[in-house]
């Protein structure tokens, strides 16, 4: 029986309490931080917590995935669209286990995630008992932050805490780890959410000198040139960018998780930067006389040999993470902090400036991309169907609204470069990890976090089954993601470098494909499988007209490759279009 108290502090506030179960606290904090849909899959070192979500079911929703991994991902996806904490919750040992690869998924990319974990008894605590595992001791390296619980007292500072790093400064995973017997004994509960820790700077103080000296560079430059990532983004400054590099004129790529800051039709986007990126924003990277990177942290598939990249260029680098800066790239002037406080301050700085001829260039090389490489991906003359007119269509038909949830492998490069990105939070794709099976999982949550956005998904046939199982969940949930398998019945991004660098020995990545169709079907999703271009165009109408899930799979080309391509090692100027 919950016993209600009233405490007078030295502050003399007045703070209500009352005795409840660990378990329940952990409910009650949760709703505290406002979540209202968790991720999850119980077990006997979770089960107190399920017990208390039955009788709050009203208030959170929680979503049974097929797969631990599932739960992360479809957390990943909610807290990409939404901007929000995802939150996804196991049991110990292998329920803890499975939660890894996402953790690790969202901590290389920057996404605000808080893991709850069920533990064993705190008497057995290195013991081996039956599903006990060192999950803090694991999940150290890919983790913000993490912390084991072993008194209820605990619960509601540690889950301010944990709410509070995820979300703040750049954000990340947090793991929570809960002993059974902390989720069964009473305390005396009460909820303050955190605002600050001891020694936590989340946002770094921006120094106006380091603004001024920016601002000096970008204003004198003859050839300047931005590379923004999802640090504009996640510092919802997309008003604040647009701003700067409209007034002074700049020519601005991006990288995969930069996509959609600004409009993929905005003049002054000049495409993807990367191992898969643009042949022009790629070749200019060793021609600018300013790169300003805003956001980014230099990952080695956008730099290529750091060697020889943009060793002729002033380097200008916002960044909210100072362990970013000069990590990979020398910095001649490091802009620390938040990117739209940063951005703000900057704007009235600089000289409003057009750069023509520069941009001219820019021009210039899209159209010899555009010859070589994008008419053949988007007006193919051949008879096979290819992955970029199935982007286009998608593109047509939801007019570049959706948000595209993609895979990892040569889809998604396709996707990256050919989706129209007209809505920010518009590309979510696992990006530093490269982790297969994503796409499906996240594309649930994303659409659970915005039922009012198109969700279309897009996978290859070998990433697609390794979460496969999660049609169960979006069977189950009725949630109306719409699902494209690309189906080249290989594992593409692997076949195509065995092709190009180990004499076509296709060793391993050849598929053989059950009936993706059928399966489907078993889930109760609508489907269909296209082999021919003339029925491309009525199928995607089809599916974008279905008012639940559907299943849309496209028979392309076997042996078609994703060009441009940076090899690895080589430099960016050494970019092949064949």
């Amino acid at each position: 029986m919950k016993e209600i108290q009233t405490i007078q502090s030295q502050t003399k506030t007045i703070k209500t309490t009352e005795r409840i179960s660990g378990s329940e606290a952990i409910i009650k904090c949760l709703l505290a931080e406002g979540v209202d849909i968790i991720y999850g899959y119980p077990g006997g070192a979770i089960m107190p917590v399920y017990d208390e979500l039955y009788k709050y079911q009203d208030d959170i929703h929680h979503v049974l995935t097929r797969h631990e991994q599932g739960a992360t991902h479809s957390a990943q996806g909610y807290a990409r669209i939404s901007g929000k904490v995802g939150v996804a919750i196991a049991t110990s040992g292998p329920g803890a286990t499975n939660l890894i690869t996402g953790i690790a998924d969202a901590q290389i990319d920057s996404t605000p995630m808080v893991c709850i974990t069920g533990q064993v008894g705190s008497h057995l605590l290195g013991s081996d008992a039956f599903q006990e595992t060192d999950i803090v001791g694991i999940s150290t390296p890919v983790t913000k932050w993490n912390h084991q619980i072993t008194k209820a007292s605990e619960i509601p500072e540690v889950f301010a805490k944990a709410f509070y790093i995820a979300k703040s400064g750049r954000p990340g995973p947090v793991l929570i780890d809960i002993t059974k017997d902390a989720q069964f004994e009473e305390f005396d509960y009460s909820y303050e959410k955190c605002t600050g820790i001891r020694s936590y700077k989340p946002v770094p103080e921006t120094d106006i000198t380091t603004l001024e000296t920016a601002a000096d560079l970008i204003n004198t430059a003859k050839k300047p040139m931005v590379v923004w990532g999802q640090g504009v983004i996640l510092g919802e400054a997309e008003n604040e960018f647009k701003a700067v590099i409209e007034k002074a004129g700049l020519p601005s790529a991006w990288t995969i998780l930069g996509a959609s800051a600004i409009p993929t039709s905005h003049p002054l986007n000049v495409g993807m930067v990367g191992m898969h990126g643009n042949y022009a924003p790629n070749v200019l990277t060793n021609e600018c006389d300013v790169l300003i990177a805003i956001g980014m942290r230099f990952d080695d598939r956008v730099t290529g040999n750091l060697a020889t990249y943009a060793k002729q260029a002033k380097i200008i680098h916002f960044e909210i993470d100072p362990a970013e800066v000069d990590k990979n790239v020398k910095t001649d002037v490091a802009v620390l902090g938040d990117a739209k406080t940063s951005l703000k301050a900057l704007l009235p700085l600089l000289n409003e400036n057009s750069h023509t001829e520069w941009h001219q260039k820019f021009k210039d090389l899209y159209q010899i991309e555009f010859d070589k490489v994008i008419k053949n991906d988007l007006y193919p003359t051949k008879e096979g169907l290819t992955m970029g007119e199935v982007l286009k269509e998608i593109n047509i038909q939801t007019k570049g609204e959706a948000a595209i949830v993609s895979d990892v492998g040569q889809h998604q490069m396709i996707a990256c470069r050919y989706a129209d990105f007209n809505v920010s939070k518009s590309n979510i794709t696992s990006g530093g990890l490269g982790t297969m099976g994503f796409a499906l999982p996240a594309a649930i949550g994303a659409k659970m976090a915005a039922p009012e956005r198109e969700v279309v998904m897009i996978a290859g046939d070998g990433g697609y089954q390794m979460t496969i199982q999660e049609l169960g969940t979006l069977f189950q949930q009725r949630v109306p993601v719409k699902i494209v398998v690309l189906n080249n019945e290989f594992l593409g991004m692997v076949r195509q470098w065995q092709q190009l660098f180990f004499d076509k020995r296709y060793a391993s990545t050849e598929m053989v494909n059950p009936d993706f169709v059928a399966i489907a079907k078993g889930y109760h999703i609508d489907a269909k499988k296209v082999t021919q271009r003339d029925d491309l165009k009525s199928a995607v109408t089809e599916m974008i007209d279905c008012q639940g899930p559907y299943f849309l799979e496209v028979c392309v080309e076997k042996e078609d490759n994703v060009f441009p391509m940076i090899p690895t090692g080589a430099s960016v100027s050494d970019i092949r279009l064949e």
